[in-house]
């Protein structure tokens, strides 16, 4: 397995994303298609057109909500047993300066560059991107959603 870093953290679920959405997609595309070729049917193809659309969108939505909440709480977990184990602070005192957005990203961080990384974040005020870039010596995360 090759590295990871910035440039290549993203995660894809293969029959999700290459499967299902194209397939959707493709129907989706064909009903459309369908109502203008045949107009005496031009409500029923549109109509299952949306039911294609509606489905890819709740199937998205679902699939994000319930593996996006479950994968925060346990970040935000993570980071604040790491932060408490390398400094003996506890990291909740700081929470409401940092977002989640933050947090997430500076769960990259590996054990040495954490403490610095985060006061860093807290007094030039630090996105989640120039977090992941100021990184020096990436922590994979291979078992992300």
């Amino acid at each position: 397995m090759s590295k990871q870093d910035y440039s290549n953290h993203t995660r894809f679920y293969y029959p999700h994303h290459f499967i299902f959405y194209p397939v959707v997609t493709l129907l989706t595309v064909y009903c459309i298609r369908q109502s203008f070729v045949k107009p005496d049917r031009h409500f029923e193809w549109m109509t299952l057109g949306i039911v294609f659309i509606l489905l890819a969108w709740l199937s998205f939505m679902m699939r994000q909500h319930y593996a996006l909440t479950i994968q925060n709480r346990t970040v935000r977990l993570e980071m604040r047993l790491r932060y408490y184990q390398l400094t003996g602070k506890r990291l909740e005192e700081l929470e409401d300066e940092l977002t989640f957005a933050r947090i997430a990203a500076l769960r990259f961080a590996p054990d040495e560059e954490l403490p610095a990384l985060v006061q860093a974040t807290l007094e030039r005020n630090l996105s989640a991107k120039e977090i992941k870039k100021s990184i020096k010596n990436w922590l994979p995360d291979e078992v992300r959603v």
